[in-house]
């Protein structure tokens, strides 16, 4: 499966090829709002994900590294779900991570209990954690990537 990551950039008017998409309208606005708030910093930024030249998800890190620990996101357009997309984009984001900074900690956050995102963070190497906070979902599942599963 070969997935594209295409990184959205820092404001509107510069990323007029996802303006158009229905699929992207949402995230887009999201992910420029969260700049303002996190940064703008490459490569730790927002990415729509291709297939086949369709948007079929998007993925990203919340912020910037911080204490040499990245959390990544991620999500795949519903009816593109169930067809190993999102496993593809963690991967991705995993990879982009390491690239950029070879040891650091790669960690994501879920809702706490068994979903399709805990079975996509286990197939990339993720082992539960324990519990976290988060200031927008409350109490959520951390999970760290095993650099050993490389």
């Amino acid at each position: 499966m070969m997935i594209e990551l295409i990184p959205v950039k820092e404001r509107i008017e510069e990323n007029q090829e996802f303006a158009g998409n229905p699929d992207c309208a949402e995230a887009l606005q999201i992910t420029i709002a969260h700049y303002r708030v996190a940064g703008f910093v490459p490569p730790w930024i927002g990415y729509f994900a291709y297939q086949d030249g369709k948007m079929v998800g998007m993925g990203g890190y919340v912020g910037q590294p911080v204490e040499n620990k990245i959390e990544i996101a991620y999500g795949t357009i519903e009816r593109f779900r169930k067809m190993a997309i999102g496993t593809e984009i963690c991967r991705q984001l995993v990879l982009l991570a390491q690239k950029n900074e070879r040891d650091i900690i790669i960690t994501a956050h879920t809702l706490p209990e068994e979903n399709y995102s805990t079975k996509i963070l286990q197939k990339n190497g993720f082992k539960f954690y324990g519990m976290a906070w988060d200031k927008d979902e409350g109490n959520v599942w951390e999970w760290l990537f095993d650099k050993q599963n490389l």
